[in-house]
């Protein structure tokens, strides 16, 4: 990029700088005309100047002009004009100037709109490229920056550029030209006066920049500081855990704060700077009315200025300091972005970029691996000088399964990540199909290499998203219809191409179907499900379909289908040995494994409103309390729960194991109730907290779970009218607030699982939920839904970096991404680690199997391996050690190799 800001903007906007530097150009002449119009208005009709007769006259908009004496010499008059009296005149010199006013601001306006435009496309191309070169360095480099630094950067310290960069050269153009046309108007009026002005501006043009030095130094500390700082807190957030664990808040507090205070100080004395120039700056604008009152006056006194040119020359100098202040603070501003620029493009600008011409995309179709990945004499040297690889010298088939061993840094890893292009080698070269891996496209790379790492990072989408990542490299077809732009694509498409970016289409299907082998997006399932099953992530994505909440526009037949399994399941439950497992909902009944506040609202809120937490102190739902008559009764349960858990718990320690199964009272909650059982003992009157508190304890109470023998069949069926009253008579403003449950209607606020439970299952019952969930998962079969629940937890977003899922689930997730896209030869690099033996050991042998049977093309492996044990069942052992290749020996699947070899060569 070009270091020079200027040039920068120049390069890529100069038809449009030409374009609106000629606007203004234009412009000044119609400033002048409005400069010298004051003049004529006070001069002429108002002090009567050439109209000393009652009858005198004056054209108006006469068009004529002398020719020079070289042309001749002579007179020529276009347009004679019109004649009009004293009040006419002053009539169309007022309209003129008022039209004039009205020419100017359109000109303004129109100047600084395309400014603004013109700006705001630079400023995205800006951050466009900024982007463009992150994805092109070095991966080494990620090393040493910090993620929070490098957003910043492109977010926060390229703003100011974008309002500068559409002034860069229209503001001094501009403001330079109305203050050149206000001080050639003052000059022409008088001399003096004019060099007064001049003597002034030349004098704030001189001091005031100097004076702003200091300023420049303190917004580059600004911005260093601050950058800092957002790196800081960027630690901070990822390693909010470790803060915890470590008992390091409180440090941390201590460096934000000095961090702060440091930026505190620079932040202060540029204020005080910046207001010291300005107090300057003001005085100075200011002293030249003084003057020109002073020494102007003095020369209409003398009657060698009129007073109509004083006007006119105070007028004019009115506008004088707004363009020259303004071009001072240009100044500054080009200063201090200039800088921010210069610091942004020397992070941005790393050795040994990727060449852009790597990334583009193929022309044509993108090659196979036909010949040997080989190292020749690579040795790999980390950033900090540590040799990771020393000279070694490896050639591995297109379809040959490799397993790489040996203790931690070995040199396995390295090679594992010189042949992904994850680390450059010091030395050597690295070829594949004969040609060198660092002069490949990553269209080929990308595409026919996969490799799996002990981390992964993933976006925050979905699990289909991160699943289709791999095969999503450019638009393949139209634009997708899930995802409909809201804008016109082709307007969208036309001001990227203006403003320098790429016009891939974003919402255009990018799915690579025929690099995954597959016809359509019909095949896309299927594929899921075989990639599942080879990560061994289908009851993962079982179990998160269950807890999601399915979309009823997006899938109306699964809701469908539920409904049935809904009734499949309730036959089931109805009947030994299950009869006793699931309490089933039911409008005319209690449910005794709910709680009282799930019996109450029969439903799932939607909103807060009536959330659970909210209950007790929800208006409507006392109201419908008071009305059953039940507000006291429930209270006074709260008071009896409160009593038993309080003598109960009251002399154990806050981290006793009992209060994990006491879902009423937190251990911090104990002191409160026994105050509020006091307050009650004393008998006070009990306020309305003390009931909401006391309400909250009822509301929670399961009697098969707590056992305080506090529910009867009276109480019950009271609770179950009052339920009937809450929904019939729940006022228009609430209404739709929350989803009730009804036996034949799917809940669409409520997940999966329980929309086909459709009920509670019992407390105190042994492996009880392990059997209802065997249970259900024979219905879903039965009725052929287990691919429909795992469509539905391929939906489930997997949170910022994958954080709600479990660590072995992000593995295996990681692993089912790359093997999506029918990789032809896959580097697994410690990975799968979160594992157990026995998993570990099954999705080996899967993979094994897959890249043996593959019925699209077999693919080869150099697996780095956590368990050596498993080497034999591959094709080739290497042993690492210290860095070295220590030796390099065949197995019993040697031959299975070469068959699979000569299969494929006979297929192709």
């Amino acid at each position: 990029m070009e270091s020079n800001l200027f040039w920068y903007i120049w390069n890529h906007t100069k038809k449009q700088q030409i374009w609106i530097l000629t606007i203004i150009l234009l412009s000044m002449p119609i400033y002048f005309i409005s400069l010298d119009l004051p003049k004529q208005i006070v001069n002429g009709p108002i002090t009567g100047e050439g109209f000393e007769h009652p009858d005198a006259t004056a054209r108006f908009l006469t068009i004529a002009f002398d020719l020079p004496q070289f042309l001749g010499g002579g007179h020529i008059e276009l347009f004679s004009g019109f004649e009009l009296n004293r009040m006419g005149y002053l009539v169309a010199l007022s309209m003129a100037f008022l039209a004039l006013v009205c020419i100017n601001g359109a000109f303004k306006f129109y100047i600084n709109t395309y400014k603004g435009r013109l700006g705001e496309r630079m400023l995205r191309r800006l951050r466009y490229d900024l982007v463009d070169r992150v994805m092109r360095f070095p991966l080494t480099h990620f090393r040493r920056v910090k993620a929070p630094e490098v957003a910043t950067m492109i977010k926060d310290e390229v703003e100011p550029m974008g309002g500068f960069i559409g002034d860069a050269f229209v503001q001094p153009v501009f403001l330079g030209g109305q203050a050149v046309t206000a001080l050639a108007f003052i000059l022409v009026q008088n001399f003096w006066l004019g060099m007064i002005a001049f003597g002034v501006v030349a004098i704030q043009a001189y001091i005031i920049p100097r004076l702003r030095r200091r300023l420049l130094v303190l917004s580059k500390q600004r911005q260093i500081t601050a950058r800092a700082l957002a790196g800081r807190v960027g630690e901070i957030v990822d390693g909010v855990s470790e803060i915890h664990l470590n008992d390091a808040s409180n440090r941390e507090r201590a460096d934000i704060s000095s961090r702060l205070g440091e930026i505190f100080f620079i932040r202060y004395e540029l204020y005080q700077r910046k207001f010291a120039v300005k107090w300057l700056n003001n005085f100075l604008a200011q002293l030249t009315p003084f003057m020109f009152y002073l020494i102007g006056g003095y020369f209409a006194l003398r009657g060698s200025l009129d007073i109509g040119q004083l006007v006119a020359v105070i007028g004019a100098y009115k506008d004088l300091p707004s363009p020259i202040k303004e071009l001072i603070d240009w100044d500054q501003q080009r200063l201090d972005v200039q800088v921010k620029y210069s610091q942004v493009i020397e992070q941005f600008c790393p050795d040994n970029m990727l060449d852009p011409k790597l990334q583009l995309p193929p022309e044509g179709p993108v090659p196979h691996i036909e010949g040997p990945l080989a190292l020749a004499g690579v040795g790999v040297i980390d950033d900090t000088g540590a040799r990771l690889l020393e000279n070694t010298s490896l050639t591995i088939q297109p379809h040959e399964r490799v397993a790489a061993i040996g203790p931690i840094n070995s040199g396995a890893e390295a090679v594992a990540e010189v042949l992904a292009r994850l680390m450059p080698p010091s030395t050597g070269r690295v070829t594949i199909n004969g040609a060198p891996l660092e002069e490949l496209p990553e269209a080929f790379t990308g595409r026919r290499i996969g490799y799996i790492g002990p981390d992964s990072y993933f976006p925050h989408a979905s699990v289909r998203d991160v699943l289709l990542y791999g095969l999503r490299h450019v638009p393949v077809r139209g634009q997708s219809q899930e995802d409909q732009p809201r804008e016109p694509t082709d307007r969208l498409l036309a001001e990227a191409a203006a403003s320098g970016n790429t016009t891939m289409d974003v919402n255009a299907d990018w799915i690579d179907y025929e690099g995954a082998g597959l016809s359509g997006p019909e095949d896309l399932m299927p594929r899921f499900m075989d990639v599942l099953m080879m990560a061994d992530l289908h009851a993962d994505m079982f179990d998160l379909g269950l807890r999601s909440v399915i979309d009823p526009q997006a899938s109306p037949e699964i809701m469908h289908r539920a409904l049935e399994a809904r009734s499949h399941l309730r036959r089931m439950v109805s009947e030994p040995p299950l009869n006793q497992l699931v309490e089933v909902f039911d409008p005319e009944r209690y449910n005794n494994q709910a709680t009282i506040a799930e019996n109450l609202l029969f439903g799932t809120a939607l909103t807060d409103t009536f959330a659970t937490p909210n209950l007790p102190t929800n208006a409507y739902m006392r109201k419908v309390l008071r009305e059953e008559s039940l507000e006291d009764r429930l209270t006074d349960m709260g008071r009896e729960i409160a009593e038993t858990v309080t003598d109960l718990f009251a002399g154990l320690p806050p981290d006793h194991p009992f209060f994990e199964q006491l879902s009423l009272m937190s251990a911090e909650e104990i002191p409160d109730y026994k105050a509020i059982l006091a307050r009650l003992a004393s008998g006070g009157e009990i306020s309305a907290d003390d009931r909401a508190k006391l309400l909250k304890l009822a509301f929670g109470y399961i009697e098969p779970r707590h056992r305080l023998g506090l529910m009867d069949g009276q109480l019950r069926d009271r609770l179950v009218e009052a339920r009937k009253a809450f929904r019939a008579h729940l006022p228009a403003g609430l209404e739709g607030l929350v989803a009730f449950y009804d036996p034949d209607v799917y809940n669409v606020a409520s997940n999966l699982l329980d929309n086909v439970l459709f009920g509670r299952i019992a407390y105190g019952i042994a492996d009880g939920p392990r059997r209802v969930r065997e249970a259900m998962r024979s219905v879903f079969a039965e009725l052929g839904m287990e691919h429909a629940v795992i469509e539905a937890g391929l939906n489930f977003n997997v949170g910022s970096g994958g954080k709600r899922l479990t660590a072995p689930q992000r593995q295996k997730l990681a692993l089912a991404r790359v093997l999506m896209k029918r990789v032809e030869f896959l580097i697994v690099n410690r990975a799968l680690s979160a594992l157990d033996s026995r998993n570990y050991a099954e999705i080996v042998e899967r993979i094994l199997a897959a890249s043996r049977e593959d019925p699209h093309r077999p693919f080869g492996l150099f697996w780095v391996l956590n368990n050596p044990d498993l080497s034999p069942r591959f094709e080739r052992i290497l042993k690492f050690d210290q860095g070295r290749l220590i030796s390099d020996s065949a197995t019993a699947g040697e031959e299975i190799g070469r068959e699979t070899a000569r299969k494929t060569a006979m297929a192709q």
